[in-house]
């Protein structure tokens, strides 16, 4: 018996699009290695941590979609982001001036 399950062909586009960009961030940087989080009704956030300790994400319409892209592009997942993995991130000035801006009102255009 054939297998019948239905395919939906922008699910698989998007999927392949994101795979795609997974691997040129991964290639760009020496490796990646990646987290998907639940966003609810938005979809699913795909964290990236390159080997070099630059980050970035992206946001896919489902978490079923983000598995599927992750998967396909062939990098490392974590269930959370904590620990090894979240020590990997460096950030710069400009991080830690957005993060404190965000704590004490806003950033100032002096």
């Amino acid at each position: 018996m054939a297998d019948t399950q239905q395919v939906d062909p922008k699910a698989g586009r998007t999927v392949a699009r994101l795979a795609k960009q997974i691997s040129s961030f991964s290639k760009a940087h020496g490796g990646a290695e990646g987290q998907v989080a639940y966003l609810g009704e938005r979809g699913a956030r795909i964290v990236l941590v390159g080997e070099d300790g630059t980050w970035g994400d992206l946001v896919a319409p489902s978490h079923e979609i983000a598995e599927k892209a992750v998967g396909k592009s062939g990098i490392t997942t974590h269930e959370s982001f904590d620990g090894e993995f979240a020590a990997k991130v460096k950030t710069g000035r400009y991080e830690w001036s957005r993060m404190a801006g965000i704590q004490v009102g806003g950033p100032k255009n002096d």
